[in-house]
Protein backbone atom coordinates (compact mmCIF):
# COMPACT_ATOMS: atom_id res chain seq x y z
CA UNK A 1 0.00 0.00 0.00
CA UNK A 2 1.21 3.60 -1.11
CA UNK A 3 3.14 5.15 2.38
CA UNK A 4 0.71 8.41 1.72
CA UNK A 5 -2.43 6.20 1.56
CA UNK A 6 -1.10 4.40 5.42
CA UNK A 7 -0.18 8.13 6.49
CA UNK A 8 -3.78 9.17 5.87
CA UNK A 9 -5.54 5.97 7.20
CA UNK A 10 -3.44 6.53 10.36
CA UNK A 11 -4.05 10.24 10.63
CA UNK A 12 -7.92 9.28 10.07
CA UNK A 13 -8.29 6.56 12.63
CA UNK A 14 -6.26 9.34 15.25
CA UNK A 15 -8.75 11.64 14.57
CA UNK A 16 -11.43 9.62 14.99
CA UNK A 17 -9.75 8.93 17.95
CA UNK A 18 -9.45 12.47 18.97
CA UNK A 19 -12.88 13.50 18.03
CA UNK A 20 -13.88 10.25 20.56
CA UNK A 21 -11.55 11.21 23.39
CA UNK A 22 -13.48 14.86 23.53
CA UNK A 23 -16.43 13.58 23.44
CA UNK A 24 -15.75 11.33 26.15
CA UNK A 25 -14.41 14.66 28.33
CA UNK A 26 -17.60 15.77 27.69
CA UNK A 27 -19.43 13.49 29.67
CA UNK A 28 -16.76 11.94 32.19
CA UNK A 29 -15.87 12.12 34.68
CA UNK A 30 -19.40 13.60 34.86
CA UNK A 31 -20.01 17.26 35.23
CA UNK A 32 -21.45 18.89 38.68
CA UNK A 33 -24.19 20.48 36.98
CA UNK A 34 -25.02 16.80 35.05
CA UNK A 35 -24.25 19.03 31.90
CA UNK A 36 -22.48 17.49 28.81
CA UNK A 37 -20.58 19.91 26.75
CA UNK A 38 -21.19 21.13 23.49
CA UNK A 39 -18.92 20.45 20.53
CA UNK A 40 -16.83 23.75 20.43
CA UNK A 41 -12.56 24.97 20.25
CA UNK A 42 -11.60 22.12 22.27
CA UNK A 43 -12.69 19.45 19.91
CA UNK A 44 -11.13 20.29 16.54
CA UNK A 45 -7.80 20.93 19.23
CA UNK A 46 -7.99 17.47 20.47
CA UNK A 47 -8.71 15.90 16.73
CA UNK A 48 -5.95 17.49 15.33
CA UNK A 49 -3.61 16.10 17.92
CA UNK A 50 -5.45 12.44 17.57
CA UNK A 51 -4.79 13.00 13.70
CA UNK A 52 -0.86 14.06 14.08
CA UNK A 53 0.27 11.62 17.21
CA UNK A 54 -1.14 8.26 15.46
CA UNK A 55 0.90 8.35 12.41
CA UNK A 56 4.43 10.10 13.97
CA UNK A 57 4.04 7.07 16.59
CA UNK A 58 3.47 4.21 14.39
CA UNK A 59 6.01 5.56 11.95
CA UNK A 60 8.85 5.94 14.75
CA UNK A 61 8.19 2.57 15.91
CA UNK A 62 6.85 0.24 13.50
CA UNK A 63 9.97 -1.70 13.14
CA UNK A 64 9.41 -3.08 17.12
CA UNK A 65 6.39 -4.22 17.85
CA UNK A 66 6.50 -4.60 21.45
CA UNK A 67 7.49 -0.64 21.77
CA UNK A 68 5.23 0.36 19.38
CA UNK A 69 2.16 -1.15 21.24
CA UNK A 70 2.98 0.38 24.53
CA UNK A 71 3.84 3.84 23.13
CA UNK A 72 0.80 3.67 21.16
CA UNK A 73 -1.16 2.69 24.51
CA UNK A 74 0.84 5.47 26.18
CA UNK A 75 -0.12 8.23 23.55
CA UNK A 76 -4.02 7.32 23.35
CA UNK A 77 -3.59 7.57 26.79
CA UNK A 78 -2.37 11.32 26.27
CA UNK A 79 -4.97 12.02 23.95
CA UNK A 80 -7.79 11.35 26.32
CA UNK A 81 -5.84 13.20 29.33
CA UNK A 82 -5.71 15.81 26.88
CA UNK A 83 -9.36 16.21 26.04
CA UNK A 84 -10.09 15.80 29.98
CA UNK A 85 -8.33 18.45 31.28
CA UNK A 86 -8.73 21.13 28.86
CA UNK A 87 -12.32 20.29 29.79
CA UNK A 88 -12.61 19.74 32.99
CA UNK A 89 -8.67 20.54 34.64
CA UNK A 90 -8.34 17.29 35.45
CA UNK A 91 -6.21 14.44 34.63
CA UNK A 92 -7.53 11.22 35.95
CA UNK A 93 -6.45 8.59 38.28
CA UNK A 94 -8.26 5.82 36.66
CA UNK A 95 -5.90 6.73 33.48
CA UNK A 96 -2.34 8.40 35.02
CA UNK A 97 -1.75 5.42 38.06
CA UNK A 98 -2.27 2.81 34.86
CA UNK A 99 0.44 4.32 32.83
CA UNK A 100 2.82 4.28 36.01
CA UNK A 101 2.38 0.59 36.24
CA UNK A 102 2.51 0.55 32.93
CA UNK A 103 6.13 2.17 32.65
CA UNK A 104 7.44 0.17 35.40
CA UNK A 105 6.70 -3.16 33.83
CA UNK A 106 8.72 -2.11 30.31
CA UNK A 107 11.64 -0.65 32.86
CA UNK A 108 12.01 -3.54 35.13
CA UNK A 109 11.47 -5.84 31.96
CA UNK A 110 14.37 -3.95 30.60
CA UNK A 111 12.71 -3.30 27.05
CA UNK A 112 13.31 0.40 27.85
CA UNK A 113 14.78 1.76 23.55
CA UNK A 114 15.01 4.54 26.00
CA UNK A 115 16.94 3.44 29.32
CA UNK A 116 19.68 0.96 28.82
CA UNK A 117 21.93 0.72 31.40
CA UNK A 118 21.60 -0.05 35.49
CA UNK A 119 22.63 3.51 35.70
CA UNK A 120 19.80 4.97 33.58
CA UNK A 121 17.30 3.03 35.79
CA UNK A 122 18.64 4.47 38.94
CA UNK A 123 18.34 8.01 37.16
CA UNK A 124 14.96 7.52 35.67
CA UNK A 125 13.76 6.18 39.13
CA UNK A 126 15.58 8.90 40.96
CA UNK A 127 14.13 11.58 38.55
CA UNK A 128 11.06 9.76 38.58
CA UNK A 129 10.80 10.50 42.45
CA UNK A 130 12.22 13.32 42.83
CA UNK A 131 11.08 16.11 40.26
CA UNK A 132 7.27 15.64 40.77
CA UNK A 133 8.16 15.68 44.70
CA UNK A 134 10.57 18.71 44.28
CA UNK A 135 7.92 20.71 41.88
CA UNK A 136 4.92 19.82 44.83
CA UNK A 137 6.92 21.06 47.45
CA UNK A 138 7.63 24.37 45.13
CA UNK A 139 4.05 24.54 44.70
CA UNK A 140 2.99 24.88 48.63
CA UNK A 141 3.21 28.57 49.12
CA UNK A 142 0.90 29.33 46.11
CA UNK A 143 -1.98 27.51 47.70
CA UNK A 144 -3.79 24.34 46.46
CA UNK A 145 -4.19 23.95 43.02
CA UNK A 146 -1.06 25.29 42.25
CA UNK A 147 0.00 21.95 40.50
CA UNK A 148 -2.05 18.99 39.56
CA UNK A 149 -1.67 16.03 41.32
CA UNK A 150 -2.44 14.32 37.70
CA UNK A 151 0.50 16.34 36.34
CA UNK A 152 2.97 15.37 38.81
CA UNK A 153 1.32 10.86 38.65
CA UNK A 154 1.57 11.95 34.87
CA UNK A 155 5.44 13.08 35.05
CA UNK A 156 6.19 9.77 37.25
CA UNK A 157 5.28 7.62 34.12
CA UNK A 158 7.27 9.83 31.78
CA UNK A 159 10.50 9.29 33.94
CA UNK A 160 10.13 5.43 34.54
CA UNK A 161 9.26 5.02 30.50
CA UNK A 162 11.76 7.27 28.72
CA UNK A 163 14.36 8.26 31.35
CA UNK A 164 15.42 10.91 33.98
CA UNK A 165 16.95 13.52 30.56
CA UNK A 166 13.94 12.91 28.56
CA UNK A 167 11.76 14.15 31.48
CA UNK A 168 13.36 17.39 31.42
CA UNK A 169 12.77 17.90 28.17
CA UNK A 170 9.39 17.02 28.51
CA UNK A 171 9.02 19.58 31.36
CA UNK A 172 11.00 22.15 29.52
CA UNK A 173 9.36 21.84 26.06
CA UNK A 174 5.64 22.31 28.20
CA UNK A 175 7.01 25.12 29.56
CA UNK A 176 8.26 27.22 26.84
CA UNK A 177 4.72 26.51 24.93
CA UNK A 178 3.33 27.59 27.95
CA UNK A 179 4.89 30.69 27.79
CA UNK A 180 4.34 31.29 24.47
CA UNK A 181 0.66 30.70 24.24
CA UNK A 182 -0.06 32.49 27.85
CA UNK A 183 1.87 35.44 26.42
CA UNK A 184 -0.03 35.50 23.17
CA UNK A 185 -3.05 35.26 25.52
CA UNK A 186 -1.80 37.77 27.03
CA UNK A 187 -1.20 40.26 24.34
CA UNK A 188 -4.62 40.09 22.92
CA UNK A 189 -6.01 40.03 26.13
CA UNK A 190 -7.83 36.94 26.06
CA UNK A 191 -6.71 36.15 29.59
CA UNK A 192 -5.81 38.69 32.47
CA UNK A 193 -2.92 37.93 35.27
CA UNK A 194 -5.40 36.35 37.58
CA UNK A 195 -7.07 33.69 34.88
CA UNK A 196 -6.12 30.09 35.95
CA UNK A 197 -4.16 28.59 32.94
CA UNK A 198 -3.66 24.67 33.26
CA UNK A 199 -0.39 23.26 32.39
CA UNK A 200 -1.59 19.90 31.89
CA UNK A 201 -2.00 20.66 28.23
CA UNK A 202 1.36 22.02 27.60
CA UNK A 203 3.07 19.38 29.72
CA UNK A 204 1.39 16.73 27.45
CA UNK A 205 2.67 18.63 24.67
CA UNK A 206 6.04 18.22 25.61
CA UNK A 207 5.39 14.85 26.46
CA UNK A 208 4.63 13.90 22.92
CA UNK A 209 7.33 15.84 21.66
CA UNK A 210 9.39 13.78 23.42
CA UNK A 211 7.96 10.43 21.97
CA UNK A 212 7.71 11.01 18.73
CA UNK A 213 9.77 14.02 17.95
CA UNK A 214 13.23 13.78 19.58
CA UNK A 215 15.40 10.93 18.62
CA UNK A 216 16.34 7.76 21.06
CA UNK A 217 19.50 7.54 22.48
Amino acid sequence: MDQAVVIGVLALVGAAWGFAADRLAARWPQHEDGSIRPIDWRTPLVVVVGAVAVPLVVERYATLPTTLLVFGVYVAALVVLLATDLDQRLLPDVITLPLIALAAIVLVSGSSIFIHTTEDVLWAVGASILVPAALYALSIPFGRGAIGQGDLKLLVSVGLLTGSANLFYALIGGALLAGIVVGALLFVRRISMKTYVPYGPFLIAGILWVMLGLPQR
